[in-house]
């Protein structure tokens, strides 16, 4: 249904993770008889939770740990662990720095140019543990670093913007090609971010095998605040569904839908996989966890631009340990806590024995699934009232 915004002008209504609620299936399951296995390109994950390419989150040593615990975590191949030797002087640096100083660190901090031995040497030291490795790339040197992390042993190469296309124009510089891309690495591509079905469908056609949805709904990121661009992650996770569902008709070839951003707790996670997505992208949640790299801080990709920031350093503090946050036991009543038993027992009670039958499941605007009967909730600032 379209709005009229003015003479000529019309729009959409988009919705958000407050504004919509589950609804209870026919049938329920017992959650410890439910699959939540996710497959990327033929890597299986018991987890079907990534670990965004955050350097307040994500160091080879919250990888390893990651991977172990069935998920899979993403570095940034332009943040601080490929830019220093030893980042963690650095990352206690940006933990440490006035609130009314953190932009000029961060820009300062960014200046270091990125190391071409050290991606291949942190991918080296993920890969050694054991675990799956997934870095993530800027478009601009995407060409580039994929044949270098194909080599160092990585499982997954993420081409990651703040918004990508597979069409791009411009006279200053060569148009990274994804078909290209993905036709000449052996690994599976990944690419974000994208909010809409057209765009989603074009990338698809490329030959990626994963696609990042979100457009600025991270706890740290500002762009749609600074930019105004952006579109409410359930619609935005739907639509992108849409593209993938349509695209595996037509190709035979099914493209993971991630949503990446926006998740705070256990219940805009289940929303995120019944809105249509395959897996889900957090960042601020595990920002909070003893094994993350920030120290309890959380700042977005494009937070140390030098131009135009669209991001900001928060403070998470630390909650627990990673396997806390995933598998419980939970000591918080946020909801913050224990996905995985949050995941399972939603799919049990909508019943779905597995991630595609929980797309299906069938929702309800409900703009006031979060306030009604809270009162004394919100009153004293506990559970849901947080």
């Amino acid at each position: 249904m379209e709005f009229e915004l003015g003479r000529g002008k019309r729009a959409r209504r988009a919705y958000g993770f407050d504004e919509v609620a589950l609804v209870p299936g026919t049938v329920t399951i017992n959650p410890e008889e439910i699959d939540t296995t996710f497959t990327l390109n033929g890597h299986s994950f018991q987890v079907p939770i990534l670990a965004a390419a955050m350097d307040g989150v994500v160091s080879p040593r919250f990888a390893v740990e990651m991977g172990r615990l069935g998920g899979l975590a993403v570095l940034n191949l332009d943040g601080v662990q490929c830019r220093y030797e030893n980042p963690d002087d650095v990352l206690e640096e940006i933990a440490s720095t006035p609130r009314e100083d953190i932009n000029v660190v961060l820009q300062k901090v960014y200046t270091q140019p990125v190391q071409d031995g050290l991606i291949g040497q942190r991918v080296e030291e993920i890969k050694e543990a054991g675990v799956p490795c997934a870095v993530s790339s800027a478009p601009n040197h995407a060409e580039r670093r994929g044949p270098i992390v194909q080599e160092a042993g990585a499982d997954v190469f993420v081409v990651q913007g703040t918004v990508l296309t597979a069409r791009h124009i411009s006279k200053a510089y060569r148009q990274l090609s994804f078909k290209e891309l993905t036709q000449s690495l052996g690994i599976p591509v990944v690419v974000g971010n994208c909010v809409d079905y057209a765009t989603a469908l074009e990338l698809m056609d490329t030959g990626i095998r994963g696609l990042l949805v979100g457009v600025g709904p991270g706890a740290a990121c500002t762009t749609r605040a600074v930019l105004g661009v952006g579109v409410p992650q359930v619609t935005a996770t739907s639509d992108c569904a849409a593209a993938r569902d349509d695209h595996f008709r037509r190709s035979g070839e099914r493209v993971a839908i991630i949503t990446d951003g926006g998740m705070r707790i256990g219940g805009d996670v289940t929303k995120a996989f019944a809105s249509g997505a395959d897996a889900v992208m957090i960042g601020s949640i595990f920002a909070a966890t003893e094994e993350a790299a920030g120290h309890g801080n959380h700042w977005g990709m494009a937070t140390p631009d030098p131009n135009l920031p669209r991001g900001t350093r928060i403070k998470t503090g630390i909650k627990g340990k990673l396997a806390e946050v995933l598998f419980g036991p939970a000591h918080v009543d946020d909801g913050s806590m224990n996905l995985m038993g949050a995941i399972k027992s939603a799919m049990g009670v909508c019943g779905a024995r597995n991630i595609r039958e929980f797309q299906e499941t069938e929702m309800v605007i409900a703009p006031s699934i979060k306030t009604e009967g809270k009162v004394q909730q919100r009153e004293q600032r506990v559970g849901m009232g947080v």
